[in-house]
């Protein structure tokens, strides 16, 4: 994967070492994302999944494209205090801050300021980018507010993982 030499690493490498591996997976993500998925198509979130981690208190998802060129990496989902008992989130979530049919999931900002999934949009005839589902499992609650930036949401973060993980998917638009 290629990144520019002054990007920020991606929140899996700022959020330190997990003491275990969160397995991450998607239904309708086989390596590539769908166009649907895509802001050149409906831009709808997919579904995710992971394991449960016992002693959770809630997970958080961040989507990051290490791949754009600026910003590096570019964020294009920010989710948090997602309640210790869901090991998915379900296609198409609503771009909010606070989803109340999800009991309490929080939203935050995208690299273009706005809220929930953005998805991916490389510029047309780009290489493939690569789009890195980051996946925890925290010993808390954060204390941030809806609608927090990706780095608030690490910070809050900080010395609260019990396990994390990733799934990768590609996407590029050719035409």
């Amino acid at each position: 994967m290629a990144t520019n030499n002054d990007s920020v690493p991606l929140a899996l490498q700022r959020a330190g070492e997990a003491s275990q591996h969160l397995a991450v997976s998607a239904p309708g993500i086989h390596g590539t994302i769908s166009k649907v998925q895509s802001e050149y198509g409906d831009g709808v979130s997919p579904e995710i999944w992971w394991d449960p981690v016992e002693g959770s208190e809630s997970y958080a998802l961040i989507l990051e494209d290490p791949d754009a060129p600026t910003p590096t990496p570019f964020v294009h989902w920010v989710a948090y205090n997602i309640p210790a008992d869901r090991t998915s989130l379900p296609e198409g979530l609503q771009k909010q801050a606070e989803l109340s049919e999800l009991d309490g999931l929080l939203q935050g900002k995208t690299s273009k300021g706005n809220i929930g999934y953005f998805g991916p949009r490389p510029p047309v005839g780009d290489p493939p980018h690569h789009y890195h589902f980051q996946v925890f499992a925290l010993d808390r609650k954060l204390d941030v507010p809806p609608g927090a930036e990706r780095d608030d949401v690490l910070a809050a973060m900080d010395g609260h993982v019990l396990a994390a993980g990733e799934l990768v998917g590609t996407y590029q638009q050719m035409d």
